[in-house]
């Protein structure tokens, strides 16, 4: 062990921990997704990550937060394992123990998802010991032991052992991968999706005019496509949940508990409504918001059924991976409709925004409202509950507040001489947009605001496209702001804020620049 090469302990224990993590993957194949330590472990990060450091990884990642995790927690596992291993000596195994560590922490990890037990933990133990038994080979001086005789094809030992080991982390990574791959595919909800047909409507949307969509500039599509739905929550791993399986409790401070299956909503009013969310998580000009097509029932008919105590002013939902939200009591029960969501787009939801069902409450920021793949709604009151978000220091009730972003121009790009047409989008939920000013400022001054033209309004609950005409003269940077002005007469603030704990706001401004 002593006289390996310096360079190639350190990858020796990277290939280790590559075929723990990779075994475990495999065998967890064979358990179930509750067995996956990889998920097990990313999710704990998740929940143990402060929020300030949530939310710093949201605005800087956005929807990429998740990927950017699970490399960070890979990374770290490949360097505490490079470490071990550089350390290990025949007295003292300390790239074994990290790695040993590594299956406690991981089989705590698995312990701590909701429906796992002990058995889950054997593919992070069979794991463990594989990672172990490969250190300890590598480590062991067999591939480049000094007393045996030189070969006659003159291989050098050195490099045979780099070679193995770069064998042995390419075939763990290749088993992570198909285990992952396999256990999704085993999981997944994907047929029971495909075989569902969303019930007729009975109170259809109204139809959208075309007029909604300002023409001759790129704006965003009215109604967002499914496929560029932004999405923001702590699942790690999609929950596959089936209809079969689904069940919707509801509990608490009601009349009568109540629990639903799929099949029970049939005898509920179909309803559709278009309805723009909005992640509290959005900068000012950010883009995690979208408008879309959702197909469900009424919130509150389920409740009505279960009968609301006149005192509960919360509702406390939870979602298949544990994560909950507190909506107030009015905003499930009023005439915004706030539905028990199981359509976007005319298609069922797609797994990743919540199948089978979900929550869409108009005007609330998502964290305390849109709970996907729901199973429990319980009946309580703010000042006896708190939920994922709020405990970590984030307001209660979370109302949307008045908001617009410049689309066009991209921030930093030219602009021709000439007309141009600038345009964006603007938000005000459960309000409505009622005017967008623009104030365009030339080189070394200030702009006037004038007003620009707003798309049709289709209703109080969605975004509102705007535009403005400007020509294109003195040459040089450009600034660009916009605000709004809700229905209610109020205009966008221009105080700046960050997002935590209520929501950003500010004016949206760019620098554009005419050549």
């Amino acid at each position: 062990m002593a006289g390996l090469p310096r360079t190639t302990r350190p990858w020796c224990g990277i290939a280790a921990a590559a075929v723990a993590v990779g075994v475990t993957e495999l065998v967890a194949v064979l358990f179930g997704p509750q067995a996956d330590a990889r998920t097990a472990v990313g999710s704990a990060v998740i929940d143990e990550t402060p929020g300030p450091v949530k939310e710093w990884a949201i605005t800087t990642f956005g929807m990429a937060d998740k990927l950017v995790l699970s490399v960070l927690v890979l990374a770290v596992i490949a360097v505490l394992a490079a470490a071990g291993a550089a350390l290990q000596t025949r007295r003292f195994p300390v790239g074994s123990a990290v790695i040993v560590a590594g299956g406690v922490l991981g089989c705590a990890a698995v312990l701590s998802r909701s429906g796992a037990g002990v058995p889950d933990t054997i593919p992070t133990v069979v794991g463990t010991a594989c990672g172990v038994a490969v250190l300890q080979f590598l480590l062991s001086g067999r591939l480049t032991d000094a007393a045996e005789p030189a070969p006659e094809d003159g291989v050098d030992r050195g490099r045979r052992l780099s070679l193995v080991t770069l064998g042995v982390l390419v075939a763990g990574g290749v088993a992570g991968v198909a285990g992952a791959a396999l256990s999704r595919r085993a999981a997944s909800v994907s047929a029971d999706r495909t075989a569902f047909a969303l019930p007729r409507v009975q109170v259809p949307a109204r139809p959208v005019p075309a007029a909604v969509q300002p023409p001759g500039v790129a704006l965003p599509s009215f109604i967002t496509p499914t496929a560029d739905f932004y999405r923001i929550d702590t699942a790690l791993s999609v929950p596959q949940v089936s209809r079969e399986e689904w069940q919707l409790r509801i509990h608490g401070m009601v009349d009568r508990e109540m629990t639903y299956r799929f099949a029970d909503l049939e005898r509920f009013e179909v309803v559709e409504k278009v309805v723009t969310l909005t992640c509290v998580s959005n900068p000012v000009g950010g883009d995690l918001i979208s408008n879309a097509t959702w197909t469900g029932y009424r919130v509150r008919d389920l409740l009505a059924e279960a009968g609301i105590h006149p005192d509960a002013d919360m509702v406390l939902s939870t979602s298949r991976d544990g994560f909950t939200a507190g909506t107030p009591v009015e905003a499930l029960t009023d005439a915004r409709d706030a539905l028990l969501a199981i359509g976007m787009n005319g298609e069922p939801l797609p797994t990743e925004h919540g199948y089978p069902a979900r929550l869409v409450v108009p005007g609330l920021y998502g964290y305390v409202s849109a709970t996907k793949w729901l199973v429990d709604l319980e009946l309580t009151r703010f000042d006896r509950a708190q939920a994922y978000w709020t405990k970590l220091g984030w307001s209660e009730r979370g109302p949307i507040k008045t908001e617009s972003r410049i689309d066009v121009p991209r921030s930093g790009g030219d602009v021709a001489s000439g007309p141009v047409t600038f345009g964006g989008v603007a938000w005000a939920q459960d309000r409505g947009v009622r005017a967008v000013e623009v104030r365009i400022d030339p080189p070394g001054g200030q702009g006037d605001w004038r007003p620009a033209t707003l798309g049709a309004g289709y209703s109080n609950d969605t975004w509102r496209l705007w535009t403005v005409d400007w020509e294109a003269r003195d040459r040089g940077l450009h600034t660009i702001t916009v605000r709004a002005t809700d229905n209610t007469g109020a205009v966008q603030t221009a105080d700046r804020a960050d997002p935590v704990p209520d929501g950003a706001t500010g004016w949206h401004s760019i620098v554009f620049n005419v050549t």
